[in-house]
């Protein structure tokens, strides 16, 4: 059975883990990093031949639009994932010879893409309202109906 080496790996955590605010956890029984405090979200993922897939690669997020052009590029080195390629992510193999300043240059991208990403998001959500110290509930609410006896 086709394995990753302990070597790769470390080679994969370290890019990953040298990027600011990023943490790492076993997601689906892979090494998995996160990136954005709080919980987080996933930059890059090992896939270590999950389900026995034959794919020695990181898969990470990639900007939108980026995945088609990659493949095509390098067809040999960069692959669409199951299951988050639908969304655009890469994978990247790590047994084929590729260059691992891509490599570490394309988990970089995924960093940034998902960091871009958090941002938007955070950006787009609705203010929390205010709610007051005594009671905690929205100051809105105890405007609209007065506050309870």
């Amino acid at each position: 059975m086709k394995r990753a080496s302990a070597t790769t790996i470390e080679r994969v955590r370290k890019i990953c883990l040298a990027f600011p605010d990023t943490f790492e956890k076993l997601s689906h029984g892979e090494p998995t990093w996160f990136c954005g405090g709080g919980k987080g979200h996933v930059f890059a993922m090992l896939s270590n031949n999950h389900h026995d897939d034959g794919n020695i690669a990181v898969v990470c997020n990639a900007p939108e639009g980026a995945q088609a052009a990659l493949i095509e590029a390098e067809p040999e080195h960069i692959y669409r994932p199951p299951y988050v390629g639908a969304s655009g992510w890469i994978g990247v193999r790590l047994d084929t010879g590729l260059d691992w300043k891509m490599i570490a240059g394309l988990i970089e991208q995924a960093y940034e893409t998902t960091m871009e990403r958090g941002r938007l998001a955070r950006s787009r959500r609705p203010s929390r309202p205010a709610t007051t110290p005594a009671t905690g509930r929205d100051a809105r609410s105890l405007r609209a109906r007065g506050p309870r006896s």
